[in-house]
């Protein structure tokens, strides 16, 4: 079984993944169905790696205890951190990276962001699977998912629903 690597995030309407300070309090469907499964749990746990930016991850940790535990954790930095229980801190080049773990048996690979990891993979076309969940909101400005001068990847549509007024996104590489 290969492993594909998945980003699975959220964005605005108008294409913003966090608000320009971080902030992704605006996360939240329209409360037409507020205890609707939106499907974390089924995707979670098709996932036994993630991967993330230094600012995703300092992030995370101020809303309480790592929730990744149980995975394989990279956290991309160019500062000098000594690993721990959770997380591996790596300036490796992505694309060896990701073939050393397409390569070894195991699921599906999540690049959880931040922007610039993401806009790393996507030129590099290292990314498999988009999960996209719109969120009904319009930011104005923020954090962009997706940057300039990206190649050309062409997708296909696998699922489409709507959960809450989130529209979710399924599409996978051609």
């Amino acid at each position: 079984m290969s492993r594909n690597v998945i980003l699975y995030i959220a964005m605005s309407l108008d294409g913003y993944i966090a608000r320009k300070n971080g902030d992704v309090d605006w996360l939240e469907g329209d409360g037409s169905e507020p205890d609707e499964d939106i499907g974390y749990d089924e995707f979670y746990g098709s996932v036994d790696t993630v991967i993330m930016g230094r600012k995703t991850y300092d992030q995370i940790l101020t809303f309480g205890e790592y929730p990744y535990k149980g995975t394989r954790g990279y956290v991309y930095t160019s500062e000098k951190r000594d690993n721990n229980e959770d997380v591996e801190f790596t300036d490796e080049n992505v694309e060896d990276l990701i073939g050393k773990l397409k390569r070894e048996n195991g699921r599906d690979v999540w690049i959880i962001g931040g922007a610039g990891l993401i806009d790393d993979f996507i030129k590099k076309d290292l990314i498999d699977e988009y999960f996209i969940s719109v969120i009904p909101c319009v930011l104005g400005e923020g954090i962009s998912l997706f940057k300039d001068k990206n190649p050309e990847i062409k997708l296909k549509l696998l699922k489409n629903e709507t959960v809450n007024g989130i529209a979710m996104l399924h599409y996978a590489k051609r």
